[in-house]
C-alpha cells in the first residue's frame, strides 16, 4: 500500500468502516497505479476536496480531478466522482453502461461487496487523467 503523505488524508481513510476502507484503498491504489501507466499524466497530487480522497494531475494539468469517498449516509457502497461538467460520466455510460451504476453525471457507483470490473475502471479512471489532454487534441 502506498504511504500517505498527508496525515488528513490518512485519517480520512481509517475513519471507513473496514470493509469500504479496503475497497477505497484499492480505488486509491488504481488511481496512482493508472496514472503512473498513463503517458502524459505524471505525479499526482493527493488532498482532500470536500473532505473527499482526490487526485489531481497537478504536475501536468494533463486532467479532471478524481475523487473517491462512501455513498452518502450508506456503509454497503462508494463511489468514483468527476465533475459533472466534464461529459465523462455520460463518455462512461456509453461505454460501460452495462458494467457500471451511474449517480447522475458525477459518479460512477459501486457495491461494497462484490466484483469490481477493473479493466473498465481502469479505462474511466485512465480517461478521466487525461481529459484535458484529449480536448486539446481534438480542438
Amino acid at each position: 500500500m502506498r504511504r500517505f503523505g498527508d496525515a488528513k488524508i490518512a485519517a480520512v481513510f481509517r475513519a471507513y468502516p473496514s470493509g469500504l476502507r479496503k475497497r477505497l484503498l484499492a480505488v486509491r491504489e488504481m488511481v496512482f497505479d493508472v496514472a503512473a501507466a498513463t503517458s502524459g499524466v505524471g505525479r499526482l497530487t493527493e488532498t482532500l476536496k470536500w473532505g473527499q480522497p482526490s487526485y489531481l494531475t497537478g504536475e501536468t494539468g494533463s486532467g479532471t480531478t478524481v475523487r473517491i469517498d462512501r455513498l452518502k449516509g450508506r456503509d454497503d457502497g462508494y463511489a468514483v466522482y468527476f465533475h459533472c461538467q466534464s461529459g465523462l460520466v455520460g463518455e462512461f455510460r456509453e461505454l460501460y453502461g452495462d458494467k457500471f451504476t451511474f449517480q447522475g453525471e458525477r459518479a460512477i457507483t459501486l457495491e461494497s461487496k462484490g466484483r469490481i470490473p477493473v479493466r473498465e475502471l481502469r479505462h474511466c479512471i485512465a480517461l478521466a487523467l487525461t481529459h484535458h489532454l484529449r480536448k486539446k487534441k481534438r480542438t
